[in-house]
């Protein structure tokens, strides 16, 4: 077992690192959504010919790979230490950065968009790690609902699903798509800088391994389970011999992948995380949540463009409502903590108000009015706004201090699946009501259908749909069941005591003598 030395750090300093997790932050969610925005000038520019077909890859590379890699980070922040780790995700996602900048082909740019992934895939959990272990000791009670993860992912998360589509197609019309990677190194430079100098979180004294066939595993089972859910009814049937082969070898890793996690001296995801109630119900409800999110973002989306004939630039900013309730969420989250609302509150509410609005959108009709839309996805923000952070902080606040840090890169690793999971189970949905009640072919020839035909297959499509935002109204109220499971207070673990008090001690002067924070 390591043992870990608490570290000395001022208020001043918490506050720099504190901005520096910010900018990390940012840089992740605006990179998740940027790039979408700028496909046709990259298609254009590098395979006029063929890279229109390449373009799932484009997108798939970056999720595959930041998926692959989150169980080995929260592994390496309890080994080696959240702040190497924080430095070399930074590094490794500029250095792809830099290279998608400079990509010449389809090619490189999709490999350079693994590797901008394999180090994007920290940039969100090991920042949640890096603003645990920035707390004050008075701040580790776990008896507050508000934290800085939840008012900061309300607030960033909503502003970078504003922002990031946006600044996408400003640099892709004025600039050059180039400087959609470009952006990020001097933001990452100077987080890279500022962190080496400024940071400084607990030390591990103790060597332990790491488990990296497990890491494997884990790595080689999230990955297929994507390519199944990205091509399962879309590129290849889903009973082809490729997606039931890839589906067994799937399940066998999975299973691998559990039994080295039983028997492993360090395991990358310890099972008896999951004996402890409140991760147990976090990491399901994370699971849920992504699910559901997943769906409510991609089908609201098609549902504007298909259905309402709106240009796919302006449906994007259909998402601005949800990015203000997010947002507005962020910001009343420690007054509200302050009102007495507990971690347990915080979620239950947020499922809650997911569940009425995602029932809102399965009453979408061929002309519904577009501030119906709107109004649901405010009332979307105003719930995922109370989940996220909330959830990771549950988790936090509950995890043996040595296991701090795959505990939190564990919630992010079954929202990403949950994500997947959802996105397939809908499609299939959406594919098997369409083809029931539509005219004839797939959705995708819905553009070139005119008169009856036409409206009778938009009919069929708003109720595939409607079946499609009633599924995942049935995914968030389970996740409101389960968290109605979760306890009122948050349990310390003995070892979680320990620590804060040891911390306590060790940093006393420190916090008496730091200069007053600026105002």
């Amino acid at each position: 077992m390591s043992a870990v030395m608490p570290a000395v750090m001022t208020r001043r300093q918490r506050l720099i690192g504190f901005v520096l997790c910010i900018a990390t932050i940012l840089l992740a969610v605006l990179d998740t959504n940027i790039v979408s925005a700028a496909t046709v000038p990259i298609v254009s520019d590098l395979d006029p010919a063929h890279g229109v077909d390449k373009i799932p890859w484009l997108i798939a590379a970056y999720q595959l790979a930041a998926t692959a890699a989150l169980p080995l980070y929260g592994k390496l922040c309890d080994v080696i230490g959240a702040k190497k780790v924080f430095i070399g995700a930074v590094a490794t996602f500029l250095a792809g950065s830099a290279l998608c900048g400079m990509a010449g082909s389809m090619g490189w740019l999709i490999a350079a968009r693994a590797l901008q992934g394999i180090g994007g895939g920290g940039l969100m959990s090991v920042t949640m790690v890096v603003l645990r272990e920035l707390k004050g000791p008075e701040e580790k009670d776990g008896g507050k609902g508000g934290s800085v993860g939840g008012s900061v992912g309300g607030i960033i998360a909503g502003a970078g699903m504003a922002l990031g589509p946006w600044l996408g197609g400003v640099l892709a019309d004025h600039a050059d798509w180039r400087w959609i990677f470009y952006v990020n190194l001097p933001i990452g430079l100077a987080v890279l800088a500022a962190a080496v100098r400024v940071l400084r979180l607990p030390a591990h004294s103790t060597r332990r391994t790491i488990d990296f066939l497990g890491a494997g595993l884990a790595a080689a089972f999230s990955t297929m389970l994507l390519l199944v859910t990205q091509w399962g009814g879309k590129n290849h049937a889903w009973s082809s011999p490729l997606i039931v082969g890839l589906s067994t070898a799937t399940v066998a890793a999975f299973a691998l992948f559990v039994r080295r996690q039983a028997t492993a001296a360090e395991p990358v995801l310890p099972l008896g995380l999951f004996r402890i109630r409140e991760i147990r119900y976090g990491f399901a409800i994370q699971g849920l949540v992504g699910a559901a999110m997943m769906g409510s973002m991609v089908y609201v989306m098609i549902y504007l463009q298909v259905v309402r004939g709106i240009a796919a630039s302006s449906a994007g900013l259909y998402l601005i409502p949800m990015a203000i309730g997010m947002t507005a969420v962020g910001l009343l989250s420690d007054r509200l903590a302050t009102a007495g609302w507990s971690q347990k509150t915080f979620v239950v509410s947020g499922t809650v108000c997911a569940s009425a609005a995602l029932a809102l959108l399965a009453t979408l009709s061929t002309d519904t009015s577009l501030w119906t839309v709107r109004a649901a996805l405010l009332l979307m923000g105003v719930g995922f706004g109370q989940l996220i952070g909330q959830l990771i902080q549950l988790v936090q606040d509950t995890a043996p201090a040595e296991q701090l840090g795959v505990a939190t890169t564990g919630v992010r690793f079954f929202q990403t699946l949950g994500g997947a999971l959802g996105a397939a189970l809908f499609g299939t949905v959406l594919s098997r009501v369409y083809a029931a009640r539509g005219p004839g072919g797939t959705t995708s020839t819905i553009g070139g259908l005119t008169g009856h035909a036409r409206r009778q297959a938009l009919d069929a499509f708003v109720s595939s749909t409607s079946v499609v935002f009633w599924s995942a109204t049935a995914v968030m109220i389970l996740a409101a069941v389960l968290a109605t499971r979760l306890p009122a207070g948050i349990r310390r673990k003995p070892e979680a005591e320990a620590e804060t008090a040891e911390a306590a001690e060790v940093n006393a002067t420190a916090f008496t003598t730091a200069p007053p924070l600026p105002r």
